[in-house]
This record gives C-alpha cells, structure tokens and sequence, in this order.
C-alpha cells in the first residue's frame, strides 16, 4: 500500500510538472485556431510549427482543446461516488470539543468519527486511504475553545486550513424546541460570495464535502464569506401554509471559517507545495479581500 501511494504520488508530480509546457502549446494552438477562423496570417513566430500545430487541432474534440491540471485530477472522481469523511479531534480533546465534533458528525452526511488516542497524523491518514475515505477533517482547540478546521482531500489533497470562530453548538442553545431536530437528508449548498480564484478554489474544497442532495429535501446549509469571514449555517425550512409562508428554522450548530493556507498534497506530505498562505503583511491591507468581494 505503501509503495503505491508513493507511485500514484509520483505521478501526480509528474502531470503537475507538464501543466507549463501543455499551456504553453495550448497557447500556440489557440493562436493559429484563431488566424485561421479570422482570415488573418499566421503569426510570424509559429510559421515553422504550423504544420504541426495545424495537425495536432485537426485530431483534436470538446475533451482535449483545453489543458486539464492539477485540480481536474484531485476531484476527477468526485462525481462518481458520494463523499466519505474521517472526523476526528487533536490529542486529548475537551468536553467542548467533543460536543462539537459530534454534532458535526451529523452536519457531513456519511461522516464517521474515531478517537485520536494516540495515533499521529501520518497513521491516520493512512487508516483513511486503505478504507477509501474521501476526506479528513481535524478540529483542533485552544484551552477548551475550538480553534482550528483542518479539511485534507485523498489521495493527493489539496488541504485547507481554516481558524475556527465564534462556535456556537446546538448543545448551548438552551431552547431545543426552536431549533429542532437534526435531519439526516442530504442538505442542499449555498455557497455565496466565492467570486475570485481563491474563493473558487475554496468552494470546490468545502462543496465535495457534500453529496448531491434530492431536489425536495428541505435541509440547507449556508457558507457566506464577508470580509474573508466564511460563515457555517445550518436550516431547515418548512412550508406550512403554501409556497409563500415559508419558515426558516436553524438547528445549528454556527461558526466562522477564516482561511489561511492551502497545500497541494495531503495533510501528512509535509514536502507539499504551498499554493497559497496568509501573510503578516497581508493584515496591513485592510480593504484587500482574498476569497470574494
């Protein structure tokens, strides 16, 4: 099992190193594809590869015009089966933690939760390849307050790294009868505000944690970003009276996601390429936002 992680990591490597040169001749292509569709000449620089070019687009189709990368291979298979999440904790976790680990157990259908004990990083995400789990998701904590959301894509990643803000469980919410029960149907996404390339990166990281929902379920669970202040809530609504007396009912639990890296490999890679990170310098930009506008 070893060595074939090894190898299906090498190859991985492997197709990201090409990704320059495919763009490269993409480029080429598109410039010739153009002279030819506007009747202009072909450009000076490509003249003395234009038979070649010419022949390579002619045995092109829809599939392969466009270069493929790295994140078409990380969630290339996302579609073909419902997502299977690992949830666990840091070392030794509080009552708090654990309350709030089990709640969202329930939030990620086809979530499974294991103890920490002792096992570290690397031996975990091991466990979670031989058993084909999709994703692995860390909750860590500071003196009893949830503070860190750690969500690893396998078998190659990517890994975001979120800080954890302003959790609110359902188990401090003392009113139980207004937030009602926790469904177990999959939930419907909104995803908003996500506009720039950061942010789209970050939806598709938090989206492929959900399976696709049926179109009457009536579970809905919402990521807003706002300033780069991702905000988790959970709802159900219901239609008593007709389509247009709809009533919104949170269930909880509610939480900040504020993103600070993101790792082109598994949490366990350390070597992993840093695609983006936060920077002390960063926070002096007040106005600049990351994720959305």
């Amino acid at each position: 099992m070893l060595r074939r992680n090894i190898r299906l990591r090498r190859e991985y490597l492997y197709r990201k190193s090409l990704e320059g040169k495919e763009r490269l001749l993409y480029e080429k292509k598109r410039k010739i594809r153009e002279a030819l569709q506007e009747g202009k000449p072909i450009p000076t620089e490509l003249r003395n590869e234009e038979a070649a070019l010419r022949q390579e687009i002619d045995l092109e189709d829809e599939n392969t015009t466009v270069p493929r990368t790295h994140i078409d291979d990380e969630y290339a298979n996302a579609t073909e089966r419902d997502p299977k999440i690992l949830l666990t904790t840091s070392r030794n976790p509080s009552a708090p933690l654990t309350q709030f680990v089990k709640e969202l157990k329930f939030v990620f259908p086809n979530a499974q939760r294991i103890n920490r004990g002792s096992q570290v990083i690397s031996e975990i995400i091991e466990t979670a390849r031989a058993h084909e789990f999709t994703d692995v998701v860390l909750v860590h904590e500071h003196r009893g307050v949830p503070d860190g959301l750690i969500i690893s894509h396998l078998p190659f990643g990517p890994t975001a790294y979120f800080g954890l803000l302003n959790v609110v469980t359902r188990h401090d919410i003392k009113d139980k009868k207004a937030i009602g029960t926790m469904p177990e149907a999959y939930p419907h996404l909104i995803l908003n505000n996500f506009t720039t390339k950061l942010g789209e990166r970050t939806a598709n990281i938090l989206k492929h944690l959900f399976p696709v929902p049926k179109p009457d379920t009536k579970r809905i669970i919402t990521f807003a970003n706002q300033s780069d202040y991702i905000s988790f809530r959970h709802h159900i609504y219901e239609k008593h009276g007709g389509p247009k007396s709809l009533e919104l009912k949170e269930i909880g639990p509610r939480f900040e996601l504020r993103l600070y890296q993101v790792k082109l490999g598994a949490v366990d890679q350390t070597e992993a390429q840093i695609e983006w990170v936060i920077r002390p310098y960063m926070n002096t930009s007040k106005k600049k936002k990351y994720i959305g506008e």
